[in-house]
């Protein structure tokens, strides 16, 4: 059975530019548009070099319990222009109610400007396994043991 996400359009927001979607049968990830508010659309906003912002998509999500949204930079425009999430991959949670938006960071020489309708970043949802924390007097040998930071190898 395909998990359900649950989706809630903000009162302002503009429906017309649709819902997330896959781009091609293939993809993993579903893209997320920038949907900016009435007095932005026209000029839509411009993100300086190393300037953060949160771009708001529109929407609110109930995700399934038992899965989180990944939130993923777009490749084309990490390598284009510099543009990416500060804290990829983002996590949204299952009991996360409020509003969707996405942070981006420009890593560029140059301005960006993002306009309405965008798309700005990709959104896997995925299982999430919850564990039991158990304090142990040792661990499992290994191997590798305690190499860290490239102890594996750097090819």
């Amino acid at each position: 059975m395909t998990p359900v996400l649950k989706i809630l359009w903000e009162d302002w927001a503009d429906r017309a530019l649709g819902l997330p979607a896959y781009e091609t049968p293939g993809a993993a990830g579903a893209d997320l548009r920038a949907n900016l508010p009435a007095e932005q659309r026209a000029a839509g906003f411009t993100l300086a070099p190393m300037q953060r912002a949160i771009v708001p998509t529109g929407l609110r999500v109930e995700i399934p319990r038992g899965f989180e949204m990944q939130i993923r930079p777009r490749s084309g425009l990490a390598l284009k222009h510099g543009i990416t999430l500060p804290n990829t991959p983002g996590t949204i949670d299952s009991d996360y109610r409020g509003p969707l938006g996405v942070a981006l960071v420009n890593l560029g020489d140059a301005p960006y400007v993002i306009g309405h309708g965008d798309r700005v970043a990709q959104m896997i949802v995925a299982p999430v396994i919850q564990v039991e924390f158990q304090v142990v007097d040792s661990l499992t040998e290994t191997a590798r043991g305690e190499g860290g930071f490239g102890s594996t190898g750097t090819r």
